[in-house]
């Protein structure tokens, strides 16, 4: 199979409807991929809290029908990242669309993780409560966004889900890059599963984001990581790598605690 990570440079020069506009062209240029990642927030950038409620979206706006025809158009299951979602009684949310090739809605997740310590995303966005998986013909995918990436709890009930690859928009900043590929490789390596980290590049609101979009084997061994600006990531993986993986170092199985832990 092939991914492809697109990190997005979140310039607040560019409009939000022009990002649109560039991203989805991006993806149509992605036939022959079968998995394609977007970033965390694409439209408006993580940290452009003032721009959250004006910018807000429903599930089905424009960002949702942009990405469905260029998933479709490009033939990809598409991880379209995450928007400013607002939800029906006017709450917003931060959340992430994952497109089928035939342009279908497959999945939505809302981010349960809210960073910000009492400020920011975390205040100003709802939680989510639901873990997330698709399943592609020949791998499942286990949702999750950013700040997500240091509950491990989270990740592990993905895996208990039947995820083989565990899948990561995020904007995260550079300050931090260090925690960001150290956690990335961590979650493949205690879940045994691919991990597809894709985030943004560039500064916005301010802060200098991280990009380092990484993909990391069930081993832990990173296939491929981006630099710090706007680029494509695209690598080439087996899927049954996970199951190998698995059943050479059966590590899940001796889990002892958690009431739904594996067994063989």
């Amino acid at each position: 199979m092939r991914a492809s990570l697109i990190q997005i440079a979140v310039d607040q020069q560019e409009s939000v409807n022009s990002r649109r506009q560039r991203v989805a062209s991006l993806v149509r240029e992605q036939r022959g991929a079968d998995l394609v990642v977007l970033p965390e927030l694409w439209p408006v950038g993580a940290f452009a809290y003032e721009l959250f409620e004006a910018e807000a979206e429903p599930l089905h706006g424009p960002t949702y029908e942009l990405m469905a025809k260029a998933a479709s158009d490009a033939g990809v299951w598409l991880h379209a990242g995450s928007v400013v979602e607002r939800a029906g009684d006017g709450g917003l949310y931060n959340t992430s669309l994952v497109f089928s090739p035939d342009g279908e809605l497959a999945a939505s997740y809302r981010k349960i993780h809210r960073f910000g310590f009492d400020k920011g995303e975390a205040v100003l966005m709802g939680a989510g409560d639901q873990l997330v998986t698709v399943a592609l013909p020949e791998l499942t995918l286990g949702v999750a966004t950013c700040y997500d990436l240091r509950f491990p709890e989270l990740f592990r009930g993905l895996t208990d889900a039947g995820a083989q690859a565990l899948v990561i928009p995020a904007g995260w900043p550079a300050r931090r890059v260090g925690h960001w590929t150290l956690l990335a490789r961590a979650r493949a390596v205690e879940n045994q599963a691919y991990v597809f980290a894709c985030g943004t590049g560039g500064t916005h609101a301010g802060v200098d984001q991280a990009g380092h979009s990484v993909v990391v084997d069930p081993w832990g061994e990173v296939l491929a990581e981006a630099g710090p600006g706007e680029e494509v990531l695209t690598v080439d993986f087996d899927p049954g790598r996970v199951e190998e993986t698995r059943e050479q170092f059966p590590v899940l199985k001796d889990r002892l605690l958690g009431l739904d832990a594996p067994r063989r």
